[in-house]
């Protein structure tokens, strides 16, 4: 089978909704465009003005009811949309100091009260990935479909909060791509790392609940808790759903 490019996903506020797209210009050296520009600060976070790791914002990891929000980012009017199972919807200027204060309010119900509360928007000039170097995460459906029989369950690719969903690889074949590249479109991706997983993919992105063991999993069957792979772009181009994906 053709490997193929069938998702592309966004996540405009890190850990805090994601949108599909059907085409994206990928620029050389950077992220996804508005994919984790902006982030949400907790109180105990110390920041630098630049990257700064994940352990400084909300995250899903220690508040899983943000693993439900969809987003949606007007690029032209600059305005982002979060959605929530349990929330009224909320729109709002990320880089508008006058909107924080209520994105905040609309936030604190989704996060547990014995942790660190959100306490500001941020923006680096680094979009705030989890690689210290702007990466484009890269994964599989052919893996989450063996994941999933594995467990028992439907797993939806939400929980994985990935940018580029492949379909037609052999199974675990992205793992193997490291060191490689691979073109989609008009780009071509260098293949870094792997991507090893935190416990926000055990919160079903349905509902914000914590409703599958999806490390225990993965270390029971594979030995380890990775899931895809960290890419950085070196040639810049558009891609669109259904591109063909050539290693």
């Amino acid at each position: 089978m053709t490997a193929r490019l069938a998702h592309i996903y966004r996540h405009p506020i890190k850990a805090h909704g994601r949108e599909e797209l059907a085409s994206v210009r990928l620029l050389a050296g950077k992220a996804l465009p508005f994919d984790r520009t902006w982030a949400i600060a907790h109180e105990a976070a110390r920041l630098t003005g630049g990257w700064v790791p994940c352990a400084n914002f909300a995250r899903g990891a220690k508040a899983p009811k943000l693993m439900a929000i969809e987003a949606r980012f007007d690029e032209a009017e600059g305005l982002i949309t979060l959605t929530h199972p349990d929330r009224p919807s909320i729109t709002f200027v990320p880089d508008d100091p006058a909107d924080e204060g209520r994105v905040i309010a609309w936030l604190a119900p989704l996060n547990p009260q014995d942790r660190a509360q959100p306490a500001r928007i941020v923006r680096a000039e680094q979009a705030l990935t989890d690689t210290d170097f702007p990466s484009v995460s890269i994964l599989s459906l052919t893996s989450l479909r063996i994941l999933s029989k594995r467990m028992g369950l439907d797993l939806s690719p939400h929980r994985f909060r990935g940018n580029l969903w492949l379909e037609g690889l052999a199974p675990w074949e992205e793992f193997d791509l490291v060191g490689r590249i691979v073109e989609i479109g008009e780009a071509r991706l260098e293949i870094v790392e792997r991507i090893t997983r935190c416990t926000a993919t055990t919160a079903n992105p349905s509902t914000g609940r914590v409703d599958a063991p999806v490390l225990q999993a993965l270390e029971a069957a594979w030995d380890h808790s990775d899931f895809g792979v960290y890419a950085r772009v070196v040639q810049g181009g558009v891609i669109r759903q259904g591109d063909e994906v050539t290693i």
